[in-house]
């Protein structure tokens, strides 16, 4: 079975497909996303606030990526023939026409392997701006000589987790000055967070709240759970930004190598029910992409040979670390609690990301005092999480075969295999002591 969608920028667009659901990016009874008009930080004065007006190509990808979500979110996996496994087609306008049609094949790819669906993907030409694309355009006009620009060659993008928060504490030890880019559409547990490591890393590094650019994006009554494509979407609102500089721009991606590489440490770790977003293999084609497209980005994952514990212990603010690593979030549900009465979002404590962070800060020799709804894996679903990191870390694995499970690696076996090694030890001393 195939779901077809066709998204238009406005509802002057009269395009139609037989069978095809139509949807308006820009009608917030559908899709509410607050790119033109953040929320939080400086307000939609700091979309101003770019040396150049954003790239065509990149407001394309936005918008793409946009259009993927919006499907991943509508179409629901278990009602597919092997319960996992969609046909979508999209049908989406584009400035950059030429540009799209070169590169169609590498982001089906993309997108194929992202999300582990079969994705088919259809652009036509547009030609006029979007109502928030005009305004846009006039606000920076308005605002001209009130505004003041902000140029940098890194922008960073920064979660509230532990990942992100080392890594903008490196970039910022370095005397870099980058732009941050994070999104707050998983709850109110995980805004929490960001909003604590934003006030952290101004107080500390004195950064200019301006530098901080948060975005929501999320479809109105989603009908599947799995969020596959979300990180791309953020990825593009970055690159979108980025653009805007004029120049060339290095993202910065901070993810430790073993998330990264989605490696199996345990059997419920395979599938493509894990995040392959950061994996080397979609990178690598999400730069081809980026660059054919001719936005000059460049991504960077500055851990992609690291794990977690090993980030940790090498931070360049060691002291600052310690003080508030406690406030980032690793969780990959966090407001889980509200279902057994428990309002407060915290860890956890017991899913493959909590036990990760666990397992890094043991690693690095710091006290714990992060906050985990169940520490001892007391609970049902957390003995069973148990047992299963306990049934993976007993077989015996040959590294590269491993890693090669969730995608394909080309180069660095060697770093690659050590990372692997060095992320089950690290896990194994942390599952022992429980």
């Amino acid at each position: 079975m195939k779901n077809s969608f066709v998204f238009i920028l406005s509802n002057h667009d009269c395009f139609s497909i037989t069978g095809a659901q139509r949807v308006n990016i820009n009608d917030s009874s559908q899709l509410r996303y607050t790119f033109w008009h953040p929320r939080v930080g400086g307000g939609r004065k700091q979309m101003y606030k770019t040396p150049q007006y954003f790239a065509a190509e990149a407001l394309d990808l936005l918008y793409l990526s946009l259009a993927v979500f919006y499907v991943d979110k509508k179409v629901n996996r278990k009602v597919q023939d092997d319960a996992w496994t969609r046909n979508l087609e999209v049908y989406l306008p584009v400035k950059e026409y030429q540009k799209w049609e070169s590169c169609k094949q590498i982001i089906t790819d993309a997108l194929n392997y992202l999300t582990g669906d079969h994705w088919s993907l259809h652009f036509r030409e547009r030609t006029d701006l979007t109502e928030d694309e005009y305004r846009y355009r006039k606000g920076r006009y308005t605002y001209r000589n009130s505004v003041k620009w902000i140029d940098t060659d890194s922008f960073c993008m920064l979660s509230g987790g532990l990942d992100s928060f080392i890594g903008a504490i490196n970039l910022l030890c370095e005397d870099k000055s980058p732009v941050f880019v994070g999104n707050y559409n998983g709850g109110k547990g995980v805004k929490n967070y960001q909003d604590a490591v934003v006030k952290s890393l101004v107080a500390r590094y004195k950064v200019s709240e301006d530098h901080f650019f948060r975005f929501y994006a999320a479809p109105v009554s989603c009908l599947e759970d799995s969020t596959r494509s979300r990180s791309l979407m953020f990825f593009a609102h970055a690159i979108a930004v980025a653009s805007g500089m004029g120049h060339h721009v290095d993202l910065f991606i901070p993810e430790n190598g073993v998330i990264s590489l989605n490696i199996p440490l345990t059997v419920m770790r395979l599938g493509s029910l894990s995040t392959r977003t950061t994996h080397p293999y979609f990178m690598g084609l999400l730069q081809k992409i980026i660059t054919q497209l001719g936005i000059d980005v460049t991504l960077k994952n500055p851990f992609q040979f690291q794990t977690k514990g090993e980030m940790m212990i090498r931070c360049l603010d060691k002291i600052f670390l310690n003080d508030n690593f406690n406030k980032t979030m690793s969780c990959s549900h966090p407001d889980q609690g509200r279902w057994t009465g428990d309002k407060r979002p915290c860890h956890c404590g017991t899913c493959l990301p909590c036990t990760i962070r666990r397992a890094a800060i043991k690693a690095a020799g710091l006290t714990d005092n992060s906050n985990y709804r169940d520490p001892n894996y007391l609970k049902p679903e957390a003995r069973k999480n148990l047992i299963s990191y306990r049934q993976g870390l007993l077989e015996n694995k040959y590294p590269l075969s491993a890693i090669q499970m969730s995608g394909p690696i080309y180069d660095d076996f060697k770093l690659y295999t050590e990372l692997y090694e060095h992320g089950i030890q690290e896990m194994k001393d942390f599952i022992d002591t429980i």
